[in-house]
């Protein structure tokens, strides 16, 4: 076979191999033998078909089998004789249209990983916030432990709803005069002074008795989501099957005993392991941002426009999502199509530091063991239960899906590898400060984006209490906070696994073939309900918590 290297450009290459027609042959050749020793045709014993027969009934289909199989091999050949570490799956193309007796030319275009000649390393220095879980931020979390099972009961039938206070509700929501969709419910719980419903409607329960009717007036939000309620004045029949006041919850050995642990004491000893692996958390998601931006100042080399087009892809496509969400779309739009270049430049950013990780994990011997894989593959399998056999199957039998899903694990061990040799300096600040810290990095352009463990847009929402049939609730919307565009704070996933081509390269001669990705789905949110808390607004994707 001949090869011969048609674009040298970056990146870029394009090579033309010619298949010569005798090697074609003999493939046919030799695949006709095989067949005719197991084909059946009426008025012959298996195994005596004359191949010539074979040859005339089956002949197209045997060429176009071997033409694929001498284009998959010599693909590999190139790959391999050449030294090339493809970026993505190589694009082949017939030259011309050949007949049965000629030479096959082919066309192989593709781009190739970069070769990063000088890594630096050496000499990181990193500066460590650390939180310590101190008695204040223990008690605070057995307060909300306390609030989350505070309890009600009954009020006598005279008394009046205050705030804080549960009134049981069934509604009839009517805009226009007419009753509108989901705008109807029965037994609904509300707190007073919770801010579950829209604005005004909570107030106005203040003083209502059990058995009492009332009518509530109210609007809803200019950015309610259901477009046919935005603004709209509402009026709700409103009939109280009865008020609840709070039990106070008193905080000792008993309370303690409802989680089923033993005392109060060993309550806060859970409570302050817990606090330590959340705020251990926090910490690593700041020094891990900072290593990162560290590498990404350090190191600039061209990087696969493929890979990039692909991050790019999947960044905008959670845009497009979030747009098609947003109570007014076609401005948001606008505003994310101003901004379209500094997402491709985030995309281009992450790859080149995927591809980077990737690179210093290869040279450092980093690896992931097959007991690490196994278990990756039960934890996911896990998330799909009745279904984990077939999850199995189609990650053994999908090396990309595989190569995904090792992604995550295998970046996690390059950066604790270079954390590992970093020169720390380590600071004690309160919690407030690091969240801050971390809060400051979502502004600074160059960084890769939030941290994957945790969700630092703490713009707090109110909703309906989870334990209740809440769909037809008047809730308010929520408030729209930043979305993290791109996932975590990973660098590009295909970048990271990049060391690793598939082995079967090419499939078919005239198919081009792109890599393929593990598709994840992400639920929308409902809003069948139109007042119920899925009218929340989507997050809005910040370009600079996507880097």
């Amino acid at each position: 076979m001949q090869i011969a290297e048609t674009l040298n450009q970056g990146l870029r290459r394009e090579y033309s191999l010619v298949i010569p027609a005798s090697a074609l042959a003999a493939r046919v050749d030799a695949r006709l033998l095989e067949v005719s020793k197991t084909i059946r045709m009426p008025g012959f014993r298996p195994g005596k078909v004359p191949p010539n027969l074979v040859r005339k009934m089956h002949g197209e289909a045997l060429q176009g089998e071997a033409l694929q199989a001498a284009v998959n091999e010599g693909v590999q050949q190139l790959l391999t004789d050449r030294g090339l570490r493809p970026a993505n799956q190589p694009q082949v193309d017939l030259e011309g249209t050949p007949g049965v007796g000629d030479d096959v030319g082919i066309k192989v275009s593709l781009e190739v990983l970069p070769t990063v000649e000088d890594i630096q390393i050496e000499g990181l220095e990193l500066e460590k916030l650390v939180v310590a879980p101190d008695d204040a931020a223990i008690a605070d979390a057995v307060t909300r432990l306390s609030a989350q099972m505070q309890r009600s009961e009954p009020a006598p039938a005279a008394h009046e709803a205050a705030t804080g206070d549960t009134v049981v509700i069934d509604f009839e929501g009517r805009v226009d005069g007419e009753l509108f969709d989901g705008g109807k419910g029965e037994g609904m719980r509300v707190t007073i002074g919770s801010g579950q419903l829209i604005p005004g409607f909570e107030d106005q329960l203040i003083g209502a008795k059990a058995n009492e009717e009332r009518t509530v007036k109210v609007s809803f939000p200019d950015d309610y989501n259901v477009a046919y309620l935005k603004g709209k004045p509402a009026e709700f029949a409103i009939v109280v099957q009865g008020v609840e006041t709070p039990v106070e919850t008193v905080i000792d050995d008993e309370f303690a005993k409802g989680f089923g642990i033993d005392s109060l004491d060993a309550l806060k000893e859970i409570l302050k392991d817990q606090l330590d692996t959340e705020l251990g958390t926090l910490t690593r998601t700041y020094l891990k941002r900072k290593l990162l931006d560290t590498l990404a100042a350090r190191h600039d080399f061209e990087v696969p426009e493929s890979m990039v087009n692909n991050e790019f892809d999947q960044i905008w496509s959670q845009i497009e999502q979030e747009i098609s969400q947003d109570a007014d779309p076609e401005a948001m739009r606008t505003q994310m199509e101003a901004e379209r270049e500094d997402y491709r430049r985030i995309a281009e950013r992450r790859v080149r530091l995927g591809l980077l990780l990737s690179e210093i994990g290869q040279r450092n011997n980093i690896t992931i063991s097959q007991a690490e894989m196994n278990r990756l593959i039960g934890q996911e399998a896990a998330r799909y239960p009745g279904e984990q056999q077939q999850v199995v199957k189609f990650l053994q039998e999908n090396p990309m899906a595989l190569a995904q899903l090792r992604a995550p694990l295998y970046e996690d061990k390059v950066v604790d590898f270079l954390i590992g040799k970093a020169e720390l300096t380590e600071r004690h600040v309160s919690r407030a400060e690091l969240e801050a810290a971390i809060e400051d990095e979502d502004e600074t352009p160059g960084l890769i984006g939030a941290g994957h463990s945790h969700d630092h847009d703490h713009g707090h929402v109110h909703g309906p209490d989870c334990d209740h049939d809440h769909d037809h609730a008047p809730a308010k919307p929520k408030k729209a906070a930043k979305a993290k565009a791109a996932k975590a704070d990973a660098p590009a996933a295909d970048a990271a696994v990049a060391e690793t081509p598939a082995d079967d390269a090419v499939e078919a001669p005239v198919k081009k073939a792109g890599k393929a990705k593990a598709a994840k789905a992400e639920a929308g949110a409902d809003v069948d309900a139109p007042v119920a808390d899925a009218a929340a607004k989507p997050k809005r994707a910040s370009k600079k918590t996507a880097e």
